[in-house]
């Protein structure tokens, strides 16, 4: 269709100078004294009409020939260009296959031939940034051969480098991968150091936080790992699984770290709610309490919302847990010197009589009973317990206390027998 209407055009305009030219009877006269020429008007038509295209080319020539020093020296800038990209990807290319010491010499040609270009006057609007990368490639070679000296001197040009406008950018990535080195250089409080003079939006990226919960970690410095595990959790960095082993092994070496009972609160305090209803962290924090002369009732409303999830779901804990549980309520009732806890008294009874079949269950009514001078009802579900109970540690204990009763009631045949059961309990 264009070029249809191209032909038509061309048509109309041939018809018109021939309509124009035609009968065209105009002519130009110049006077010349004593001369005088008479032109017709087609003719000085054509004449300027050349005399327009000769000086068309003519400034078009001058032009080209004008250009040819531009064209010389734009020619030697994209042929170091291109020597500089194809040295850069040399770089790239060693590095990535593990040839340092070629990758190193590739990136310092790069460097060399960018010199030899700002020498002659020639600067590349991305020369600083250009450098900076090559310098940080350079670094990274250095610092996989462990030559660390090449490696500082490298980075510190990096770094004079990202201070220029166009290069500003890469100076994030140059303090990561910094922090990176120190992490690899086994000096956590380097890395820190290095993740801190970051900018808080970079700092809060996932590769940043990353790298500060593996240099927390390797620092010992539990609290900081631990709120930095959370906001990856929270950038859903991890899977739901490894996210909350993550944070459960976090907050059990922080609670670790308390001791004494004022410290072991404030550790509980600096602990999410999520992570307090974690089973084993509940059950840890209450115990090391407890070890630690601390308020027995408080290590009991720690491990409240424990026992209502065991209850609900017994798929909530573990055996372990369970067992464990059962071993910190009834130290818990051993250390007990007042009058005893009635709240718990009545959640023993109420969880024991709505689940008979729970031996473990019955044990801890058995034990709690025994504290409460019960004697009669304590053996009853004592015996009751021991034949289903499946944790070793727990038929040793209901044995003992089986003895325990025995000597009470003045048996001494059957608490010898019992004490012999319990020394032979784990044994078989």
């Amino acid at each position: 269709m264009r070029a249809t209407l191209w032909f038509l055009g061309l048509f109309g305009v041939a018809v018109a100078v021939a309509l124009f030219a035609g009968n065209n009877q105009g002519t130009i006269t110049v006077f010349w004294p004593p001369y005088r020429v008479d032109f017709s008007l087609n003719l000085v038509v054509l004449l300027l009409a050349l005399l327009f295209f000769i000086l068309h080319v003519a400034l078009s020539a001058l032009a080209a020939f004008f250009a040819i020093p531009g064209h010389a020296r734009s020619w030697r800038v994209q042929h170091q260009e291109r020597a500089m990209n194809m040295a850069l990807l040399d770089a790239l290319s060693s590095l990535v296959a593990g040839r340092f010491i070629r990758a190193r010499k590739a990136a310092e040609s790069v460097l060399e031939r960018e010199t030899a270009m700002r020498r002659n006057g020639e600067t590349l609007v991305y020369s600083s940034r250009l450098r900076a990368l090559t310098h940080l490639l350079a670094a990274e070679s250095a610092q996989a051969l462990q030559d660390k000296d090449a490696r500082e001197d490298h980075f510190k040009l990096a770094l004079e480098e990202s201070t220029k406008r166009d290069a500003q950018e890469t100076r994030e990535g140059l303090q990561l991968r910094a922090a990176r080195w120190a992490l690899e250089d086994h000096d956590p409080q380097g890395a820190l150091q290095c993740l801190k003079e970051l900018p808080l939006g970079a700092a809060r990226r996932t590769v940043a936080l990353r790298l500060r919960l593996k240099a927390a970690r390797m620092a010992r410095e539990t609290l900081l790992a631990l709120e930095t595990a959370r906001l990856l959790a929270k950038h859903r960095a991890f899977s739901s699984v490894a996210a909350q082993g993550i944070l459960r092994g976090l907050a059990l070496e922080l609670i670790s770290t308390a001791h004494d009972p004022d410290q072991m609160q404030s550790v509980w305090q600096q602990l999410d709610a999520d992570e307090r209803l974690m089973p084993e962290v509940a059950i840890v924090a209450s115990s090391r309490l407890l070890k630690l002369g601390g308020d027995i009732a408080l290590s009991r409303h720690w491990v409240l919302p424990v026992w209502e999830q065991m209850l609900l779901d017994s798929n909530a804990v573990t055996h372990t847990q369970r067992v464990n549980l059962i071993r910190l309520l009834e130290n818990g009732f051993a250390l007990a010197t007042g009058a005893p806890d009635g709240g718990w008294l009545v959640r023993i009874e109420k969880a024991q009589m709505a689940h008979p079949g729970d031996a473990a269950l019955q044990y801890l009514a058995g034990i709690t009973c025994m504290r409460l001078q019960l004697w009669g009802k304590a053996q009853q579900l004592l015996k009751q317990a021991l034949p289903r109970l499946k944790d070793v540690g727990l038929e040793r204990s209901a044995w003992q206390g089986l003895a325990e009763l025995a000597e009470q009631r003045g048996d001494a045949a059957t608490a010898a027998q019992a004490w012999q059961k319990a020394a032979k309990t784990g044994l078989d």
